[in-house]
This record gives C-alpha cells, structure tokens and sequence, in this order.
C-alpha cells in the first residue's frame, strides 16, 4: 500500500503532466497563431528551458534550508501566474520574460522546478528496493496522463467551432485552465505533513561526499539533455506540421499514442533494471530508440513515421524512472535534493539552446536536421554512461551477477 503522502505526490504529477501534455503541443500553434516565426517559437522553447534550469538549480541547492512544502506551494503560485501570463500577452518580448521566469514546459517531460522536491519526498519514504518501483509509477501518472493531455490539445479546435470564437480565445483558455491546475495542485500540496519537509534537523552544504559522482552524472545527463533538446515536443510536433501538414487534432493523437507507450514503458523498465541492473537498463533500451531517431528524417510517408515513433516511446523513457532512481540511490540522504537537482537542471539548461537551433533549422527545411543531431549525441551519451557507471551501483544490486 502507497502512503498518503505518495499518493498526493502522484496526484499532483498528474494534474501537471496533464497541463505539460496539451501546453507542449499548442504552444508552437499559439504563437504562430499570434503572428511569431518558428525562429521565435524556438527562443521562447528555449527562455523556458533556460529559466526552469536556473530556478530548478537554485532551489535545489538551497532547499536544505527550507521546508519542502513550502517551495513546492510556492513553485504552485508561479505556475498560475505562467498561464495566466500567457493567456494575457501576445507581443514576443513580455511572452519571453513569462517563459524565462515561469513553469512553462515545452518537453514532453517533466523539467520543471517541482521534480527535485518531489523526488526527494519520494525517496524518504520509501525503502531502497521500493524505490525504483515507485518512481517508475511516478514516471507512469506523469506519461500517461501527459498523453491524456496531447489529447487535449485538440480540444480548442472543437471549442472554437462550438461557441463561434476564434482560434487565438480558445487557445487562450487553454493556458487559464493550466493556471487552474497550479491551484489545484497547491491545494494538496498543503496536505503534506511538515515532517516530510526537512531531511536533516541539522544543515549541511547541498553536496559534500557526493559531490564527484553527482557532477559526474549531471555532465553526462547534459549531453544527454543537449541532444534531447532539438525533439522537445513543441518542435518534433512542429516540424510534423511543416513537414506532413498535419492538424492538431492528428498531431495530439499521435502523442497521446506515444504518451501511453512511454507510460507502460515504465513498468517494463522496472522488471528489467531487477535483473540487469539501473545503469544497463538506461543504456540498453536508448540505444535502439536513438537509431530509430536517426531514421525518422529519411521516412517519406507519414504512416512509417508514426510506426517509428511509436516504437521508439516505446523504448526511449525507460531510463526516465530508472535514472531517478539510480541518482537517489548513489548519494546520501541529506544530498537527494541538491543531487536531484544538479542531476536535472541539464535537461533544461544545457537542452536550452537546442530549440533555438532546432526553430533556426526548421525555418530553413523540413528534412529534419534536428533529429540526426539528437541521434547521434544522445546515443553517444549512452556509449560515455555505460562505460563511467557500469560498476557503480545501487544498494538493491550488490547481488546482481557481474
């Protein structure tokens, strides 16, 4: 049986993956729609990476000092004042400040300023042969769910058409009920307990024995991150329509079929990681996805390319629960937070520049430049993993074969 505390963790992982689902694929629609090139969409796809790195960053190595529940309530307020901002402003440079300062998401990922706090909450209570289970269902809420979302993102075309309005209102409203979510989601949050909020009564430095292999990770997972940062889901669902014209509604069930993939990908993650360990499963399961990346440019027919991304969801985010949970394991208890932290600010900071090229490279050809580069750096982010961690392990693996 999960705790309450787990529970509404869970809950609110997928009030947010719900919100990050519909978001990632009209946000590239909204600002076209609101007359911004795609040269534009990538600067804000990249404002709102590059400010959830730095906030996400901050927090944690500094959420020793405070309580957890505290920050998450207050990472809740911003999250409103995000769609609400969005749904308010439609010139280039006030949608910029927004995006830098904000929770926006523009990954079908979670990269946001919650996870840290969340995944240090979630490692204290339970226990280490738990653990990847449990982030692996952390992981599985927030996929399918955000898949639920993708689908969505259709829902502004069905509401334009019934109430006589035009696009730009009804995507307007999209983003109001994204601040809706953040309410919500501070609602539970003040459920936690004050006891889940400190991990030790006596303050350390955010990193201190740990502190080799968390820079270690976090410079792998950058690479990683960078790779990642050309498919985000705004720019893999923009260059579905530059390249195939595709509506938003095909567009959302095509992600919602992936979401729910990735989502029960997770499960299989965690059957795999109990016999072949953390470190291999995150390895071995990339590296297939990555070469299925490289192949979508040189697909010609829509139907071939939704087979492709369909089985590559199906393998690319196994390591998503697995490296959470490797990355909880291999540090002490008083460093979760920071290392959780360090460990996941690449995916927004060093992936912060790659939908600016990606919008750069769109805007010149819809081959799909983007995906070859992701490709190959990521699956040379696999090769570096494999080879740096492969005999570092977790607790729960000290009786693993060699």
């Amino acid at each position: 049986m999960m705790s309450p505390d787990v529970r509404r963790l869970l809950w609110v992982r997928g009030l947010r993956a719900f919100g990050d689902g519909y978001v990632s694929l009209l946000l590239p629609l909204y600002l076209i729609t609101l007359g911004l090139s795609p040269f534009q969409v990538g600067v804000i796809a990249t404002g709102t990476l590059l400010g959830s790195g730095i906030l996400t960053l901050l927090v944690g190595l500094h959420a020793y000092r405070f309580r957890y529940r505290t920050l998450l309530l207050m990472a809740t307020a911003l999250m409103m004042a995000t769609g609400l901002g969005f749904a308010a402003v439609s010139d280039f440079w006030p949608l910029l400040v927004i995006a830098v300062v904000g929770t926006l998401n523009p990954s079908s990922g979670d990269v946001s300023v919650f996870l840290p706090l969340e995944q240090a909450v979630l490692a204290r209570v339970v226990g280490d042969r738990q653990r990847t289970s449990v982030f692996a269902r952390y992981s599985l809420v927030g996929a399918l769910v955000g898949a639920v979302g993708a689908l969505f993102a259709g829902f502004p075309e069905f509401l334009a058409g019934a109430m006589n309005i035009g696009v730009k209102p009804a995507l307007q409203a999209m983003f109001v009920l994204y601040a809706l979510l953040g309410l919500v989601s501070g609602l539970i949050y003040r459920k936690l307990p004050a006891s889940l909020a400190v991990e030790t009564d006596t303050p350390v430095a955010p990193l201190r024995q740990s502190k080799r292999i968390v820079y270690t990770l976090a410079t792998l997972f950058s690479l990683d991150a960078f790779g990642g940062g050309f498919i985000v889901q705004s720019l893999l669902a923009l260059w579905l329509f530059e390249k195939f014209q595709l509506s938003i509604v095909v567009t959302g069930a095509i992600f919602f079929w992936t979401g729910v993939l990735s989502a029960f990908s997770y499960l299989v993650a965690v059957r795999i990681a109990n016999r072949i360990g953390l470190v291999n499963t995150m390895v071995f399961t990339h590296l297939p996805a990555n070469a299925l990346l490289l192949a979508l440019p040189f697909v010609p027919d829509l139907p071939w390319v939704i087979v492709l991304l369909l089985v590559r969801s199906a393998l690319s985010q196994m390591d998503v629960p697995t490296r959470s949970s490797y990355v909880m394991a291999v540090v002490s208890p008083g460093e979760r937070a920071a290392a959780a932290s360090i460990t996941s600010v690449p995916r927004s900071l060093a992936s912060a520049v790659s939908p600016l090229i990606a919008g750069y490279l769109l805007g010149l050809s819809s081959f799909g430049w983007p995906l070859l580069i992701a490709g190959s750096l990521k699956i040379a982010y696999d090769l570096l993993l494999l080879t740096t961690f492969r005999t570092v392990r977790p607790p729960e693996e000290t009786t693993l074969r060699t």
